[in-house]
Formats: C-alpha cells, sequence, structure tokens
C-alpha cells in the first residue's frame, strides 16, 4: 500500500484537477449559451435563403449557371471543421473517423480533396495521409463572415473551373448541449429541393380550396437587372450563408461538447478523490493500529 504521505500528494493533485475542470465546464456553459443565441440567429435566415434559391433553381428557364451544373462523378472536394483546441470528448474524432469512412465507401475510386478548418482537425488528418488542398486555423478569434467567405470563395472559384465536380461540407450539427450530430451537407453543385408538382401537392394538403391546379403552380421572378446577374450574386451569397451557419453550429457543438466532457470530467475527479479518501483513511488506521500494538507489545515486555 502506498504511504501516506504519496496517497495525500495525489489527493491534492485531483483535488486541483477538479478545480480545473470545474472552471472550464463554466467557462464552456457561458460560451454556449451566446453561441446558441447566434446559431439560434444564423438558422432562419440561412433556412429561408436555402428555400430562395432552392425556388428560382426550379424557374432557371434551361439557364446554365456553373454552380446548379449536375456532377459528373469526378473530384470530390470536402470541408471538414472541426475545433482549434481540445479537451471536448470525442468532437473531433467523430468528424475525422466519419469523413475517413466516408471517403473509404462512398467516394470510394474518386479522386477526394479535403479542406481543414480547425487545429484539431488539421493535426488528425494529416496523419490519415488525405489529401490535404487547404487549412484555416482560428477561424473564430475575428469575423465568422468574413472567414466563412474566405474560406468557401477559392472553393467555389475551383468548382466554376471544373476542378472539382462535388463539394460537401462535414461538420457537427448542434442539437442541443448534450447531442452533437455529424453531418455531411452538399454545398455544391446546387439544385432545387423541391419539384413543381410537389409545391402543388404541399398546397392542396394545406387543404387551401381556393386553390386549383393552374393557380397553385410557382410563380416567377422578375430579374433586374437581368437574371444571370441575380444568379451570380445570388448563389454566392446563398454558398457563403450556409458555410457561416455551419460555422456557428460547430462552435455551439464544440461548446456544448466541452461543457459535457467537462462536467464528466469534475464528476469522475469526484469519484477518485472519495476512493483515495478511503485509501488514505485505511492507511491511516492501519498506521495508527501499529503504533498501537507496538506500545502495547514494548509494555508487555518490560
Amino acid at each position: 500500500m502506498a504511504g501516506l504521505r504519496d496517497i495525500k500528494r495525489r489527493i491534492d493533485s485531483v483535488k486541483s484537477t477538479q478545480k480545473i475542470t470545474r472552471a472550464m465546464k463554466m467557462v464552456a456553459a457561458s460560451k454556449l449559451r451566446r453561441a446558441q443565441e447566434a446559431i439560434m440567429r444564423a438558422r432562419p435566415y440561412a433556412f429561408e435563403m436555402k428555400k430562395l434559391v432552392s425556388s428560382i433553381a426550379v424557374r432557371a428557364d434551361g439557364m446554365t449557371h456553373p454552380l446548379l451544373r449536375a456532377g459528373k462523378g469526378g473530384k470530390v472536394g470536402i470541408v471538414v471543421v472541426t475545433s482549434d483546441r481540445g479537451l471536448c470528448g470525442g468532437f473531433n474524432a467523430n468528424v475525422v473517423n466519419n469523413i475517413v469512412r466516408t471517403v473509404n465507401s462512398r467516394f470510394a475510386g474518386r479522386d477526394v480533396e479535403i479542406t481543414i478548418v480547425g487545429r484539431k482537425g488539421v493535426e488528425q488528418l494529416k496523419r490519415r495521409t488525405m489529401n490535404v488542398r487547404a487549412t484555416f486555423v482560428g477561424v473564430h478569434e475575428g469575423s465568422v463572415m468574413r472567414a466563412a467567405s474566405y474560406i468557401i470563395d477559392d472553393i467555389v472559384a475551383d468548382f466554376k473551373q471544373g476542378g472539382t465536380d462535388e463539394v460537401y461540407c462535414a461538420y457537427n450539427e448542434f442539437k442541443s448541449a448534450v447531442q452533437q450530430t455529424v453531418t455531411l451537407e452538399r454545398l455544391l453543385p446546387l439544385a432545387s429541393e423541391e419539384s413543381e408538382d410537389t409545391v402543388v401537392e404541399k398546397i392542396e394538403q394545406e387543404g387551401a380550396e381556393d386553390i386549383s391546379t393552374e393557380t397553385a403552380q410557382p410563380m416567377d421572378y422578375i430579374y433586374e437587372p437581368d437574371q444571370e446577374e441575380v444568379f451570380e450574386r445570388l448563389l454566392v451569397r446563398h454558398i457563403r450563408i450556409q458555410m457561416h451557419r455551419i460555422l456557428f453550429e460547430s462552435a455551439a457543438s464544440e461548446h456544448g461538447a466541452r461543457m459535457t466532457a467537462m462536467d464528466a470530467a469534475t464528476r469522475n475527479a469526484g469519484d477518485v478523490i472519495e476512493r483515495l479518501t478511503l485509501t488514505y483513511n485505511r492507511a491511516r488506521q492501519d498506521t495508527i493500529t501499529k503504533e498501537l500494538i507496538e506500545v502495547v507489545s514494548g509494555a508487555e515486555a518490560l
């Protein structure tokens, strides 16, 4: 059994660690609240923008915009969003492992190019011998919107030139403080999510009695100055907005994962302290018992 001094030293060490994990949990909880507010503000605009772009894509009237072209099974680009700091449980490992499985299964036999956001993703994916196109660290230290534009603009330019055929983004989607879901979302090419028949069917299911099949057809838009320029600005802005939302999703998920991990670490440290304290008390009792036996034995010998 370890000496009393060693056990006491270990108890003090675990108590110091527990103070650190408890403080990190409180900091993560504070950051999570702000990040959650930010993602709740960003989601409605991003989702409505996606609906608008999908609606306009249906009415493209044969227009061949580079961002709307269909994929041909060529090179795949994947943006992997991770964190810059650790101590957040399986937050980064889940994304990295998911991407490795996806590349080896879904995109097997295709040329895959990885763009990594976050220092932890850079450290882990570079060891996996992946084809890394670019890396970005510290994106949350400044303007997230500027960082999103900086990340996505080069990818969009490469897609327009035919360098990549499809672009996806892998990130942790924020569900709650204790739940984050690894999501693989296609960014390019853009495509309509609803056909005109689907729109009509939805309207009829809503029970609009005064809407006939003819009036239920989706109305077109008047483009000013022209359709091509509107598409060019709107589609690029749409991709930036989605990247902006994804960075917020990842930030909120990171803080939630870190808060959960630090809470578990604090509770585990408490369990360790209880076990060490019990061991210390038993060792101390054994020491006292031995000393008493020695005193009594010495008295009897006299």
